[in-house]
């Protein structure tokens, strides 16, 4: 509970217990009653939300918003509100590109890749909108524009991210009480799809053995295997990957992954030493000299792009470069695997789940289409697939003595025989039971048991 005080001179102050159970006081001066009973409600509204830990109300939330920077910092002084960033202003509210220096600064739970990611759709964000617009003033319609400038700039998916960095950025400034709602809440469609056809690919084990030979040296043909063959994430789990994570006698790898990490029991997966993949990591386990720590080191450099290099390797091999250069190896290596094991097997060595391999990993293959083409004829006994067509297309006749119009031999192996007629005859079909040991019953002969 609050309580206004009177002071001498018409001077007043609201009493109330803070959350660390200590009194606190707000002086307001000279105010008509009026305004101290409003102001004493409000107190009291933000009082109990600090104790509870609870967000304020939409009514509260809206009055702290619209409140003068010298009330403002009084009810900051007690603890009530947050303290409003220094901007070298008194006055001035907090500006978009503060709170995204400050937010992003303060991530430090996150690893280098995904930082740089909040900052790229920060800065598009900050570009479109302006760095010094107040963050309460930017409203739905402004983030539905900056959805029609990123869609005339980036990809559809490229997009989706972004504008869902953007409702993270907004959601934490609704959580620091800095802004009333979330201008990109309502926002509809931002979920990253699944890849579009046109930058699915599959490299054929002929195209990497091309890349392979033209790959300058050892540890970027290594790379490329890790990729290829074993399905890592390039570039953070083959820089994280170290000469003790190679167990030769199991051959298994110890897999360390800076993008799962913060996720309990996915700091690391083993995986196979895959054959195709062994001659490669051989060729730099042997070359690696005395105290050496990891398996890559010639290209560990920041400035080292291994997408550009790549591009070149491609180029001298004679290939085009395919769109995404390594997530197309690793979804390649996923969809291979799923058809030869179980896909949560699969899945344990690649690093994802069934519905992100479903979504944007796993492909269907021309060699899915010819292995359904021939697999069927062949079970089928037919000589070809054009064969299998025609015979397919075809009415079944009872040609053979044991066929009969509603396919082969239905009944045999149940227990019944059916009755076959000769050629050029009409016979109608009736199920004989086979004899038994007792004597026949008439009358029943249709009915009897045959178990």
């Amino acid at each position: 509970m609050a309580s206004i005080s009177r002071d001498g001179g018409g001077r007043r102050r609201i009493q109330f217990i803070g959350a660390d159970g200590k009194r606190r006081a707000i002086r307001l001066g000279k105010v008509p009653q009026r305004v101290a009973d409003s102001v004493c409600c409000k107190v009291e509204a933000l009082a109990a939300a600090s104790h509870a830990k609870t967000p304020w109300d939409t009514e509260t939330a809206a009055w702290v918003g619209g409140l003068d920077a010298t009330l403002y910092a009084k009810l900051a002084a007690v603890g009530l509100v947050p303290k409003r960033e220094d901007t070298g202003t008194p006055t001035a509210p907090t500006t978009l590109g503060g709170f995204m220096g400050q937010y992003i600064g303060g991530r430090t739970d996150v690893g280098p890749r995904t930082k740089n990611n909040m900052e790229q759709a920060s800065g598009n964000l900050v570009r479109f909108l302006g760095a010094d617009k107040p963050l309460n003033d930017i409203s739905p319609g402004d983030a539905d524009a900056f959805r029609l400038h990123l869609l005339g700039r980036l990809g559809e998916n490229t997009v989706r991210r972004h504008l869902g960095r953007c409702r993270q950025f907004f959601r934490a400034a609704v959580r620091r009480r800095l802004i009333q709602e979330n201008p990109f809440a309502d926002l509809r469609g931002i979920t990253v799809k699944g890849s579009s056809p046109d930058r699915i690919f599959f490299v054929t084990r002929e195209m990497a053995a091309a890349v392979l030979e033209a790959c300058p040296d050892p540890e970027w043909q290594l790379i490329f295997a890790l990729s290829r063959f074993g399905g890592l994430r390039c570039p953070s789990e083959h820089l994280a990957l170290r000469l003790i994570d190679i167990d030769w006698e199991r051959d298994r790898l110890t897999v360390h992954s800076p993008k799962t990490k913060k996720y309990e029991g996915k700091e690391s997966r083993v995986v196979p030493i895959f054959p195709e993949l062994k001659p490669y990591l051989e060729a730099v386990w042997f070359a690696a000299e005395p105290g050496t720590e990891y398996v890559i080191n010639r290209y560990r450099d920041t400035n080292s792009n291994l997408r550009t290099q790549l591009q070149r390797i491609l180029k001298r091999a004679g290939l085009e470069p395919w769109p995404k250069l390594f997530q197309n190896l690793r979804s390649t290596r996923e969809t291979e695997l799923s058809a030869e094991y179980p896909i949560h097997v699969v899945c344990a060595w690649i690093g994802n789940s069934p519905r992100v391999a479903q979504a944007h990993y796993l492909q269907v293959t021309e060699t899915d289409f010819q292995r359904a083409a021939t697999t069927r004829g062949a079970e089928c006994g037919a000589p070809a697939a054009s064969q299998a067509a025609q015979n397919q297309a075809q009415p079944r006749s009872a040609v053979n003595r044991d066929d009969t119009h509603t396919g082969r031999n239905p009944l045999f192996g149940k227990g019944l025989r059916p009755l076959t007629a000769n050629r050029g005859e009409t016979l109608r079909m009736v199920v004989i039971p086979p004899a038994g040991l007792e004597p026949a019953t008439p009358g029943l002969g249709n009915r009897c048991s045959i178990h």
